[in-house]
């Protein structure tokens, strides 16, 4: 079953350029392959303050979320961002999420479906 990783990071509003100039530095890894591919979402409306970010990431199972976090924490290059990073935030955290998919349709394109 696919699973869909959240890494939710709340920052201090004052370090925002700062913040994101090194979520930039990030991309270069995912792109590069260094770092599994995500995006950013900032909120619009939701339960986080607009000083968070977050990077959601879909995998085929548990396992392989779990080995995209090991392979962050060996790399080199996304440990020096990160010991940068760091200083800025006022909390992070990681949510794992089951994929539901029904009859091959995710949940999401089934409630697209019924809300038309």
């Amino acid at each position: 079953m696919a699973v869909l990783m959240r890494l939710v990071q709340q920052y201090h509003p004052s370090h925002r350029q700062e913040f994101h100039a090194l979520e930039k530095q990030f991309v270069e890894l995912e792109y590069r392959g260094v770092l599994p591919r995500g995006e950013r979402q900032a909120p619009i409306s939701r339960r986080e303050a607009v000083n968070t970010l977050v990077w959601p990431c879909r995998f085929e199972s548990l396992p392989a979320a779990e080995a995209a976090l090991k392979q962050m924490d060996s790399s080199t290059e996304h440990t020096d961002l990160a010991r940068k990073q760091h200083p800025m935030f006022q909390q992070s955290w990681v949510e794992f999420y089951d994929v539901l998919e029904y009859g091959g349709l995710s949940a999401e394109l089934l409630m697209l479906w019924h809300t038309d």
